[in-house]
């Protein structure tokens, strides 16, 4: 990653906006999966063949990719706080 062009508190504010926004993906996640098993089998294949699951799954997977990203943002944020 390049050098931030950021201060400290600014950096914080995106770090705990994005942490943020990634719990509330995670707590989605979750009450999907409840929600999932209340549902009769064919529910449950009517919904996952729509395109708001395949958009669902999508966001999940870039999720999983932007998680190096994350990592990434992380150890510049400690080299700010160290500095």
């Amino acid at each position: 990653m390049d050098e931030l062009d950021i201060d400290l508190p600014n950096a914080k504010l995106a770090y705990s906006i994005i942490q943020s926004l990634l719990d509330g993906h995670a707590a989605l996640s979750d009450l999907l999966v409840v929600m999932s098993h209340a549902l009769d089998e064919d529910t449950l294949k009517a919904l996952t063949g729509t395109n708001e699951w395949q958009s669902y799954l999508d966001s999940k997977r870039n999720l999983e990719n932007t998680k190096l990203q994350i990592e990434k943002f992380t150890e510049e944020l400690k080299k700010l706080e160290d500095a």
